[in-house]
């Protein structure tokens, strides 16, 4: 069964109360040092997110996804005090299985190169503005090859503790595509694929994110990926948010409201039932429409409708 989440928002009682309202079925959490805990001891606090989680239940709602302390530069290049931040991590996936919490996320710094892109704010119908990204010119200098291979290397380090402990704990380990999906970035299209393939273990998969790869080659691209992660059952939750153009075709990309973008959602969906998807779909990064404030609880309501509505027409199928 396909399902809709959203961010946590501020976990207010009139935040949850509207989330119900818009038939949204679970929330996901999407920093990593957002539970108490976190800040003061590295980990979450078990009896505190059991609270959150008996909060959540009381309006129908559960946690979808969850995301693990940073691992940080200091880990990533192997400096000292880096290595705790790993042990951090392992603690906080035993916390989450332990409140019962089925999709765990880890970042890595370093995925992506920032220092490649010029940020903008793109304006679209109605004067509804969104993130933008252009190829930044000159082209600014990225990782060599040998810099990459030590980027994978730690990251081999990290899931050759995290996976054992996911295993032994029952959550699943989601990873998340480079954004920006710049050429060679450590998780783009060969390097993303070679995460399932160094680490087999079934409890590794994918939150897919459309958006991230439609960025990197467009709606064709997103479709072949969701067949050939799909079919092998790598996909534990998906992110749908359109966008235009990619840094294929344009040198740059520009986020848009689910029905304005380059990308066909319904397609996307159709091609996750083929493939016997049954998770979450989050429709992140959504731009705030007039009258939104910092929670975009307008552009979110468009959002989970326009979601519905197009799982109500495949329901028919």
């Amino acid at each position: 069964m396909l399902k809709i989440s959203v961010w946590h928002g501020d976990l207010s009682d009139r935040y949850l109360k509207k989330v119900t309202q818009l038939g949204v079925d679970c929330l996901d959490f999407g920093n990593g040092g957002y539970f108490p805990g976190v800040k003061e001891q590295g980990y979450p606090d078990l009896d505190a997110l059991l609270k959150i989680k008996k909060k959540l239940a009381s309006y129908g709602l559960e946690i979808n996804r969850v995301t693990l302390p940073d691992l940080t530069e200091k880990f990533v290049q192997g400096r000292k005090g880096g290595d705790k931040e790993l042990v951090h991590s392992c603690k906080a996936l035993r916390i989450f299985g332990a409140a019962g919490l089925p999709i765990a996320r880890q970042r890595f710094a370093g995925d992506t190169f920032p220092q490649q892109m010029r940020a903008y704010r793109s304006t679209h119908r109605g004067g509804y503005r969104s993130r933008g990204e252009a190829l930044a010119r000159p082209a600014a200098k990225i990782p060599t090859p040998e810099e990459l291979e030590k980027w994978w290397e730690r990251f081999s380090v990290a899931y050759s503790q995290l996976v054992p402990v996911a295993e032994e704990c029952g959550v699943k380990l989601a990873i998340h595509p480079s954004d920006t999906p710049n050429v060679e970035t450590p998780l783009g299209g060969l390097g993303y694929h070679r995460v399932i393939d160094a680490f087999p273990s079934r409890s590794v998969g994918y939150l897919y994110c459309c958006g991230t790869r439609a960025e990197a080659g467009g709606s064709s691209l997103v479709l072949d990926e969701l067949h050939n992660y799909g079919r092998k059952g790598r996909i534990l939750m998906v992110h749908l948010r359109n966008v235009r153009a990619s840094l294929a075709t344009a040198g740059a990309f520009e986020e848009v409201l689910l029905d304005d973008g380059d990308l066909n959602p319904f397609k996307v969906l159709l091609e996750l039932k083929r493939v016997g998807f049954s998770g979450c779909i989050n429709p992140d990064h959504i731009p705030a429409i007039e009258g939104d404030g910092p929670l975009v609880e307008q552009g979110m309501a468009y959002s989970v409708g326009y979601l519905k509505a197009l799982l109500a027409a495949l329901a028919t199928l």
